[in-house]
């Protein structure tokens, strides 16, 4: 059968089922027609299984279901937001390397094509306990290797979280809109090479490698964000048009215990972009 004829029948066979339903302006807008979806999936490493986040319509509440690839059938709710009545909606999640933990971000806010803040909590499956990482919206968290700690941005700085202590440990302190940004990617990095956190843990989870951008130097940008508002605002960012300077960048590495920073030296190494 030629290509043309087999679409010709499709549309036949999909004009056939939706001209027995009654088109409005409703359900042109109401997800009639809306495709099925799937809000996020986590294949499990450890075992046979998969995470699925699922909507219950007649609760309202949110769940972490676990399934099994071989029978395709649900076996166990990890999470339920049911429980956690304060909960905002969770939106994604992600484990730690033990799959005993997992991290659960709401309240996203876009930054960039790639960056966005959100409110993250960490759930301990076996305690069914549930915690929040950080005291407002924050960027990239992290899981440490070993699951005892988070790292993640907020400002422009970078921060360590010990989920047994609940202590918040700054890693940096010069962070600036603007001027200097700590652990993440400025907007060329970003929109270039499509990556944001620019830090990593060790995997005896013992220091923390991060990158800084200076970004003082380059000239700034100026939009008209269109709100709610009568009138816009002004949005200024840091924004390299061709042959003005780019963000200075440095490597640094952090020792948890110590709490202490040393810059790496990377005047020998010359195989990078700048």
């Amino acid at each position: 059968m030629s290509s043309n004829r087999f679409l010709l029948l499709l549309l036949f066979a999909v004009t056939g089922i939706f001209a027995q339903q009654k088109l409005t302006v409703e359900t042109l807008y109401d997800g009639s027609f809306r495709p099925q979806g799937m809000a996020e999936l986590q294949a499990l490493k450890k075992t046979n299984q998969y995470t699925v986040l699922n909507y219950d319509e007649g609760t309202g509440s949110i769940q972490i279901d676990l399934y099994d690839f071989a029978s395709l059938k649900k076996t166990a709710t990890l999470f339920d937001t049911k429980s956690y009545s304060r909960l905002p909606m969770v939106q994604s999640y992600s484990f730690d390397a033990s799959e005993n933990l997992i991290l659960m971000a709401c309240n996203k806010e876009s930054i960039y094509r790639h960056s966005f803040t959100a409110d993250y909590y960490v759930y301990d499956i076996a305690k069914k306990q549930l915690q929040k990482v950080g005291d407002k919206a924050i960027q990239e968290p992290t899981f440490s290797p070993d699951g005892k700690k988070v790292a993640f941005v907020q400002d422009n700085n970078l921060y360590v979280y010990d989920l047994a202590t609940k202590a918040t440990t700054a890693i940096t302190t010069d962070g600036k809109k603007n001027e200097i940004i700590n652990g993440i990617t400025d907007w060329v990095y970003e929109e270039e090479f499509a990556f944001v956190r620019a830090f990593d843990w060790s995997t005896d989870s013992k220091n923390i490698a991060f990158i800084r951008f200076d970004e003082s130097k380059v000239p700034e940008f100026s939009m008209s964000i269109f709100g709610t508002s009568l009138y816009p605002t002004i949005e200024k960012i840091k924004y390299p048009k061709a042959g003005e300077s780019n963000s200075v960048v440095s490597l640094h590495l952090y020792n948890v215990s110590s709490k202490s920073s040393k810059n790496v030296d990377l005047s020998q190494y010359k195989d990078f972009l700048r």
